[in-house]
């Protein structure tokens, strides 16, 4: 009602403005729609939540069926893109194995299958039935029993014509019965079914409801998932899939198909013996495919993890993956091949919207490339019509058109960043360069025609005499093909110098989108882009004709493979180089909302002066950097003057706490990661990292910048996996750990300190150091302690901290023989963080009883298959009267301990 009211009285007022002048109803009518915009958004209809489904996510074995609407194959093991992000490692195989993680997937192979839900097992003892329910589930189906190099074929069972049907099961049934065909299907490579869209399919399924950190900035892999039609997750093995028939497949499914299937091509021609043969500095290998294939088709299942790095690091991956530049590319290729054929405007513009549009398709129609060939259509049909080919109305025409379609869009970050981007250029850039240099930029092309001389700047024209006069120099001494060198080098020299004004003014604009999304400022970005985009522009075109050469055959495809990896390896080359310098990339927290409203405000001012005059425009290029300054400008930590803060953060089944003295010294102790046994799981393949994900956003929303002390419990990946990239993030001052085990993702992390120039410091008993008016007591490991093995709780290193009668006591995962150690030492704590997430192996009776904390915190993973916190040890905290709090139901907690020793609890971000 308050919008319609709010739009009834702007609709009166742009009628009184009317009366006056369409400038006066200018204000209103913006403000009109808004209100629009704003009332579609509040309509739109978002994601089912899939309630009904998520239900039988219960821990039970069940009977699922669907129809594939995509399956997508994996690398190794886990695509190391976030879309195959954190299957969580304690859920257990069906049929009762044991529980593995991303780390344990065999290396036969994997693929990715969406499904369709259509019914779902319900379990009772005596009856099980097969019920209607709609939703999606996203399958990691693995290979049975394949080990690397291993081949052996995998049988699918397939449902025969007189198999019996739900209603048809006897009272003593569990599950359906399932009979072996006669014809069975035959799975394809490393015994990994081929599946087809539209298949109908069944299989014995643990559901798993996502996992959401409640966090402040974390990213919810649920949500994004709810956004593709999955509500749950689960992994099968491949000999326990039935497909029980063919079907429909849908439009969106086939895209994916395509896209795959192109992808795959272009694996298939760095895999080829022509390739091969190729000098291997023109030879494309495995990752230049990957790269390829997430350029041209927007596949990254192939994409290198080092390589990716390399390019965030220096603001400049958006080259690698498909977006507005590369079907502008195809789009420019196309009408220039068209014009050269001389063929008619119409017909050319029909030809590139038909090609560039059947391309967007095939990278399977992103919101990005959607924006962008809505873009070029408008702008084709403009240039089509005679009308002002403006970049800004083409601009407004496109995103109209996506917000009518989805009003939600206005919120994403792509959308912003893809139109922030044009309007840098087109809006600030260019009209600048008008005020500048494009004059002569113009004046340096068509030297013979002289008629051309008069409508230009007096100096303009005359560098276009003294360009002719070098170029007759020059054709007298070299012959006549010199005459046009001159003219050349100078169009070069201003092609140079036009990038280079684009690429600045884009990454001043483009730095707040960044801080604020990526918490980025790549200082490196405008070199990097300069070098990288000429050579991206010759790459795309190129791999697309390689691309095209080998559907016909490899050999056909050598000479542009091997010019496409030539341009490729000197693009990695140089992308290589600049990330390795250490101040590449900063890390930064997003701006406050009052920040962003006023560069918002700067950036329509300047877009209004350089259209204004050249005195406005120099106005605009002082005001353009002050933007910039002002988003990365450093902002007070936010801390609990006059107390001390322990944080709980919610990092699911692990550890991660962050205590602030009340002068601001932070220490954070762990970092959360993947569960596993030991080390192994933090080398999981998959590329969700904690640490980056959930652990570094809540130090951003505290506009924390840098951390005092980085402390490691012990090598157990569940409190070791996020710290690297939170070390790499925050450069703290010091890494504080105990004993050093056997362990290569532990050496790894200590080599990594030493690059960061972080000073390590080894801990025992008794040690003590002050962290501002906070001081900090080791408890354990003892002094003789050691642990030449593979990392175990007991290595855990025990800290109280204290500040003045208040104390917490952080025990990572001791377990009793570490406690009992340290009973002589132990005196009433205010705060336990209890040990080893509630093990029955920690928080001994005797031990506890020594601690009598008034609070104690657990930090657990929701649904968890070891049953933490155990029930003995709840009772034991409750029967002292020690208030427990538990991440996995309150989620973020924080703990305020006053000096007199008082303790006050916030939950969540109240």
């Amino acid at each position: 009602m308050v919008l319609l009211g709010a739009l009834i009285l702007l609709v009166g007022l742009v009628l009184v403005g009317l009366r006056r002048g369409f400038r006066v109803a200018v204000v209103p009518l913006a403000a009109v729609w808004i209100v629009v915009g704003w009332w579609s958004a509040e309509v739109q209809p978002g994601p089912p939540s899939q309630r009904v489904l998520s239900g039988y996510a219960d821990g039970l074995s069940r009977q699922v069926r669907g129809r594939v609407v995509r399956v997508r194959a994996l690398s190794s093991a886990v695509d190391q893109d976030k879309e195959f992000m954190p299957w969580e490692s304690e859920a257990a195989w069906e049929g009762g194995e044991k529980a593995v993680g991303p780390s344990a997937i065999p290396r036969g192979g994997a693929i990715q299958v969406d499904l369709r839900v259509e019914e779902v097992e319900e379990v009772t003892p005596d009856l099980a039935w097969m019920t209607p329910v709609s939703g999606g589930v996203r399958v990691m189906l693995m290979a049975d029993g394949v080990g690397a190099g291993g081949g052996n074929a995998v049988v699918l069972r397939t449902m025969p014509t007189h198999a019996m049907r739900p209603h048809e099961w006897g009272t003593q049934s569990i599950s359906p019965p399932v009979s072996r065909s006669d014809s069975p299907v035959v799975a394809g490579l490393d015994g990994l079914p081929d599946l087809q869209c539209g298949d109908l399919v069944e299989a014995p399924m643990r559901l798993k409801v996502p996992e959401r950190y409640r966090d402040p900035g974390a990213w919810q892999y649920a949500d994004y998932l709810l956004a593709q039609g999955i509500g749950v997750h689960a992994n099968v093995k491949a000999g326990k899939l039935v497909r029980l028939g063919g079907g429909a497949a849908s439009l969106q499914c086939r895209l994916y198909a395509a896209q795959g299937w192109a992808a795959g091509r272009m694996l298939g021609f760095a895999g080829s013996r022509a390739n091969r043969m190729l000098p291997r500095v023109m030879r494309l290998s495995g990752d230049d495919a990957g790269m390829l294939n997430a350029m041209l088709f927007g596949d990254r299942a192939g994409l290198n993890h080092q390589l990716r790095l390399g390019f965030e690091r220096t603001g400049s991956f958006h080259l690698f993956v498909v977006s507005g530049m590369h079907v502008g590319l195809l789009a420019g290729l196309v009408l220039w091949a068209a014009r050269r054929l001389k063929l008619r405007e119409w017909v050319a513009t029909l030809l590139t919207i038909s090609l560039t549009g059947g391309y967007a398709l095939l990278t399977g129609f992103g919101a990005p490339v959607q924006r962008a060939l809505f873009m070029t259509v408008v702008f084709l049909l403009a240039r089509l019509l005679s009308r002002e080919r403006s970049v800004l109305n083409a601009l407004g025409a496109a995103a109209l058109g996506v917000l009518v379609w989805s009003p939600s869009a206005l919120f994403e970050a792509s959308f912003q960043m893809t139109f922030l981007a044009i309007v840098a250029i087109g809006g600030i850039a260019v009209p600048l360069g008008e005020w500048s240099f494009l004059p002569y930029a113009r004046a340096a092309d068509r030297l013979g025609d002289v008629w051309e001389d008069a409508r230009m700047r007096p100096r303009a024209a005359q560098m276009r005499v003294m360009l002719r006069i070098w170029g007759e120099a020059l054709a007298g001494v070299f012959g006549g093909w010199a005459y046009c060198v001159p003219a050349r080098v100078m169009r070069c020299f201003w092609l140079a110098v036009e990038l280079a004004l684009i690429g600045m003014v884009a990454e001043l604009v483009m730095v707040l989108p960044m801080a604020m999304y990526f918490h980025r400022a790549t200082m490196f970005a405008l070199p990097a882009n300069m070098l990288s985009v000429p050579l991206v522009a010759m790459v795309a075109p190129m791999a697309l004709v390689t691309f095209g050469a080998a559907l016909v055959s490899p050999w056909l495809a050598m000479v542009p493979g091997g010019f496409t990896a030539l341009l490729l390896h000197g693009i990695t080359g140089v992308i290589g180089q600049v990330s390795a310098v250490r101040m590449a990339d900063l890390r930064v927290p997003g701006p406050v909302w009052w920040v962003g409203l006023l560069a918002l405000a700067g950036w329509a001012f300047c877009m209004w002066a350089v259209r204004r005059s050249r005195a406005w425009a120099w106005v605009a290029v002082v005001v353009l950097p002050l933007i910039a300054v002002m988003v990365l400008w450093p902002e007070q930590a936010v801390v609990s003057a006059g107390a001390m803060e322990v944080t709980a953060i919610d990092v699911g089944q692990g550890d991660s706490l962050l205590v602030v003295s009340p002068e601001g010294r932070t220490m954070l102790v762990d970092a959360g990661g993947p569960v596993g046994g030991v080390n192994e799981a933090a080398e999981a393949t998959s590329r969700f990292d904690v640490g980056e994900e959930v652990v570094s956003p809540y130090l951003w929303s505290r506009r924390i910048r840098r951390l005092d002390v980085i402390a490691l419990s012990h090598a157990h990946s569940d409190h070791m996996g996020g710290m690297a990239a939170v070390m790499r993030s925050f450069k703290p001052r010091e890494l504080w750990v105990g004993v050093d085990p056997d362990s290569k993702a532990y050496r790894a992390l200590l080599e990594e300190a030493k690059e960061l120039g972080v000073v390590v410091r080894h801990l025992r008993a008794e040690d003590a150091i002050a962290l501002g008016s906070v001081s900090v007591k080791v408890l354990a490991p003892e002094f003789e302690y050691v642990n030449a093995g593979a990392p175990v709780n007991n290595d855990s290193l025990v800290m109280r901290v204290e500040y003045g009668k208040a104390s917490v006591l952080l025990e990572g995962d001791a377990e009793a023989g570490s406690e009992q150690a340290m009973l002589s030492r132990m005196t009433p704590v205010t705060l336990l963080k209890v040990g080893h997430h509630g093990s029955r192996t920690s928080t001994t009776p005797e031990f506890f009883a020594a601690a009598a904390p008034k609070d104690a915190v657990v930090s657990v993973g929701k649904g968890n298959t070891f049953g933490h916190p155990r029930y003995e040890v709840v009772e034991r905290i409750g029967a002292a009267g020690t208030k427990l709090y538990r991440t996995d139901e309150f989620g973020l907690t924080t703990f305020l301990l006053s000096g007199d020793g008082g303790i006050r609890e916030v939950v969540g971000t109240e």
